[in-house]
């Protein structure tokens, strides 16, 4: 599915959001920026959140960051036969995973 059609992104609320910066450099796919003239995380680059990811929520100390529900993603997941592609795939590749 091109990403551009899945809606997974975050949303920093500026009332909670104290300037703290740990999403911006916690988040490897590099989604944020920071406004510092507002002392502000800002939501820069939202389609390079990965689809599902919610660490910087996880780890945001006021809580400012929110995304959609999770099962936005398991309906996604659903309709585009996820489940379906990553069995096939895992088999494909079974010696790269094998333990």
């Amino acid at each position: 599915m091109p990403r551009d059609t899945i809606v997974w992104h975050p949303t920093v609320d500026p009332d909670l959001c104290i300037g703290c910066g740990v999403c911006v450099l916690g988040c490897g796919p590099k989604v944020y920026r920071f406004d510092y003239a507002k002392n502000k995380s800002v939501v820069a680059k939202p389609l390079n959140c990965k689809v599902g990811c919610v660490t910087c929520a996880n780890t945001c100390p006021t809580h400012a960051i929110g995304f959609p529900p999770l099962n936005t993603v398991h309906k996604i997941m659903k309709e585009a036969k996820v489940i379906q592609h990553s069995r096939k795939e895992m088999e494909e590749r079974r010696q790269e995973f094998s333990v």
